[in-house]
């Protein structure tokens, strides 16, 4: 296994809570797959967890070696519950090709206030 990039992001709960209140439904089909939406609104606080992959998809990113300018945030989708992984579409499936990752390893965790999310991209 190789290291081809890492990358860490922190997310601050209640300013993902703020951009969800003020652009609402924009926000959250730019940012975020059904599949992150239903799983966050599952528990009485979503924004936690919305926090936590909206982190996630930025460190993936980094791993990547690129930022949001360049690959669409639901070209990165973070699953939840039980052992997270990330799952890679679109322009973000190309790029890892591009590099030869075969997988990008993520490891979350959040408070109350915050989510911080660090992501490993690993080839051959």
């Amino acid at each position: 296994m190789n290291i081809i990039g890492l990358g860490v992001d922190l997310a601050d709960v209640d300013r993902v809570r703020g951009l969800l209140a003020r652009y609402g439904d924009s926000f959250r089909r730019r940012c975020f797959t059904d599949h992150e939406w239903d799983y966050a609104h599952r528990f009485s606080d979503p924004a936690g967890r919305l926090a936590a992959r909206f982190a996630g998809k930025e460190a993936v990113m980094k791993s990547l070696g690129t930022g949001w300018r360049r690959l669409r945030w639901t070209d990165i989708e973070i699953t939840g519950g039980g052992r997270p992984h990330a799952v890679l579409s679109g322009r973000a499936a190309v790029r890892a090709e591009m590099l030869s990752v075969r997988e990008v390893l993520v490891t979350v965790t959040h408070t109350r206030d915050q989510a911080i999310v660090m992501a490993i991209a690993v080839g051959e």
